[in-house]
């Protein structure tokens, strides 16, 4: 029996990242701190988390995640059409906007604006990466098993936590 430690669920893990979509970096851990989860619980996308099972400290892993595992395909009827005489005066009307509404059941969506018409604009609600392969270059920077507090929770407690 080893007594080094591999990622399983209930540990918290500290991982650095590269991510690459369509081999272009869209998000990295470089000269930040290494991101720290709880696995086994859904904290990251559910592909890269399958992938990290059974990595040791140190250790580094080429990840491919397709869409349906990361933040799933795109949704033609995530896009929807606006009168542009109903808009907010104190929104943008460009293509790339980012905005907040707030649906019939009071669920907060994120989308942007992706197409402005004479007399529509379109909102686009799909997950920027919808859609997308990801591809993840990960190196596991520590492991720890998760507080009980944590492990309650659902997600790690930082040193900014007190509670």
């Amino acid at each position: 029996m080893s007594d080094v430690l591999k990622v399983e669920d209930g540990q918290v893990v500290s991982m650095t990242y590269t991510l690459q979509v369509e081999g272009q970096v869209v998000d990295s851990s470089d000269g930040n701190e290494p991101l720290e989860f709880l696995q086994g619980v859904g904290n990251i996308i559910p592909g890269l988390e399958r992938e990290l099972y059974g990595m040791a400290i140190g250790e580094s892993k080429q990840v491919i995640v397709v869409a349906v595992d990361a933040y799933g395909e795109f949704d033609e009827d995530a896009i929807v059409e606006v009168p542009k005489a109903e808009f907010p005066a104190d929104i943008p009307v460009e293509i790339g906007t980012e905005l907040q509404v707030h649906g019939q059941d009071g669920e907060t969506m994120y989308g942007h604006i992706s197409q402005v018409g004479e007399e529509t604009v379109q909102l686009d609600f799909n997950h920027p990466l919808a859609g997308k392969e990801l591809q993840f270059s990960v190196t596991i920077a520590a492991l720890r098993p998760a507080s009980d507090e944590e492990l309650l929770h659902g997600h790690v407690h930082g040193e900014e936590h007190d509670h």
